[in-house]
């Protein structure tokens, strides 16, 4: 007899459980009229319209960053040395990004940095027109400007990088000296 009622008890609570509840449901955000949708697109297009700004940041131009940018676009920049003097239009043009980064990254005067985009617009009218004396002439006064040459690291006696930031850090130029 206890069995019985506490089976008939047990069904009836599981009935009880997934019987439909009589209660009125919530609300949804579909249920609103135009006012408030257009406040609430308002209020959107306001938040969205503040998100640029806060994602234009330029990047550190710390002393660090700077070396970086010389040592790595400079050393691209400075590797076109025969390309200019055999007129090779094609090869420095395909280093076109090269003097983009370096200018962005290895100048940090608004100035000098539109001098050397001026220097850098003159090289490449020169390989437009395809004059090769004045690609050389233009090359050449952006090299001087921006003191940018060959690195040779002497491998019998010095230290070509220290860590992984090192612009020499797998390049030519990246050699350590073991005894």
């Amino acid at each position: 007899m206890k069995l019985s009622v506490a089976l008939v008890a047990a069904f009836a609570a599981s009935a009880s459980a997934f019987a439909p509840a009589q209660c009125e449901r919530a609300s949804t955000s579909l249920n609103m009229d135009r006012r408030a949708a257009a406040g609430q697109i308002a209020a959107g297009a306001a938040v969205l319209a503040g998100l640029p700004s806060i994602a234009l940041a330029d990047g550190a131009k710390s002393a660090a960053t700077v070396s970086r940018a010389r040592g790595i676009y400079g050393q691209r920049i400075a590797g076109l040395e025969s390309a200019v003097n055999s007129g090779d239009f094609g090869a420095v043009a395909a280093e076109k990004n090269a003097f983009i980064l370096y200018n962005s990254g290895a100048i940090t005067g608004k100035s000098a940095k539109a001098a050397a985009v001026k220097q850098t617009n003159d090289i490449f009218a020169a390989i437009r027109a395809k004059d090769a004396g004045a690609l050389k002439s233009a090359y050449g006064a952006y090299k001087s400007a921006q003191d940018i040459a060959v690195l040779v690291v002497d491998k019998e006696t010095g230290q070509g990088y220290s860590n992984d930031y090192d612009f020499k850090t797998r390049s030519a130029a990246g050699a350590i000296y073991v005894r």
